[in-house]
């Protein structure tokens, strides 16, 4: 029987589930949509954000670059090392690119991915070309890098549009530079991260309409904010492509609290996950200091 394409696939699971619906969403059906297939057990490797080391990165009166970066990793035993894109060497040539690749494998380290600040909520013009134009050039840049998968952003609403203008000018945004990343094996993981994706009913929404099997999601476990994070977390495993763990979390008072390291572990194992744990150290303690020590705590929570 031919396969269902996953549109259609949706759509009937849309018809099939009843449930109260939510912003436009039906509860239910967003979280029934296809899961991402895996085979085999659950396998967990570990990477580092680059972005846990942004002061360093950035501070012009130190001499610590992104291959300084990519050495305290393998220091660190991890398996990958994320090259966030805002940390790059301006401009970015195809030299440094293949340098930095080289100094990984040398080191045994996979490129676990990189990621773009973009936003798919430009009307048609100038600004949105523009956006696109950028995500299509990263693609480019991690086909180089060997790194599998680009975080990707949805973007805000701009102006007087509307909700569902703004929806679509984001999922055709997405399909377009999919397809795009298709042609050069690199998926795309759209992370909750602000605008229409604060919310799991709102991320869930553009993830039931982008069609493209170059598509997935980045699941950033300190971004929900609701009174069950860890419920909203469960329901998005299932279509997670890569997995960004803060060490704390916070609800709708704002008051940090530790992230449950075990009981997210549980969660990837119930959805079958099978790939990159990636640290994003945001606190305000020395990354060079406090990021081993989170390493280390991961590891064993995901071990058990």
């Amino acid at each position: 029987m031919r396969p269902v394409a996953r549109r259609e696939f949706l759509r009937q699971v849309s018809l099939f589930c009843t449930a109260t619906t939510v912003g436009g969403v039906s509860a239910r059906s967003a979280s029934a949509l296809d899961p991402i297939r895996r085979n085999g057990q659950p396998k967990f490797k570990f990477s580092l954000a680059a972005y846990s080391y942004r002061k360093l990165l950035l501070d012009k009166d130190r001499d610590f670059s992104l291959a300084d970066f990519i050495d305290d990793c393998a220091r660190m035993q991890l398996e990958g090392t994320e090259l966030t894109s805002y940390y790059f060497p301006q401009p970015v040539t195809h030299d440094t690119l293949r340098a930095l690749k080289q100094q990984c494998f040398r080191l045994g380290l996979d490129i676990s991915g990189t990621a773009v600040g973009n936003d798919f909520g430009f009307p048609p013009g100038d600004q949105r070309d523009q956006q696109i134009e950028d995500v299509k050039r990263w693609i480019e840049y991690a086909e180089i890098l060997g790194a599998p998968v680009i975080r990707v952003f949805a973007g805000h609403r701009k102006g007087n549009a509307t909700p569902g203008q703004t929806h679509q000018r984001i999922v055709s945004g997405l399909e377009e530079c999919c397809a795009y990343a298709g042609q050069h094996g690199i998926f795309l993981a759209l992370e909750n991260h602000g605008g229409p994706t604060t919310t799991v009913d709102g991320l869930l929404a553009l993830a039931r309409d982008v069609n493209s099997p170059w598509f997935g999601v980045n699941l950033d476990t300190g971004n929900f904010h609701s009174a069950d994070i860890y419920g909203d977390l469960a329901r998005v495993a299932p279509l997670a492509i890569n997995v960004q763990v803060k060490v704390a979390v916070s609800g709708p008072d704002g008051q940090k609290q530790t992230t449950d390291f075990k009981r997210l572990a549980r969660i990837l194992r119930e959805a079958n996950y099978r790939g990159y744990i990636v640290l994003e150290y945001e606190e305000p303690a020395a990354p060079r200091e406090a990021c081993p020590v989170y390493i280390e705590q991961l590891r064993d929570a995901f071990s058990g």
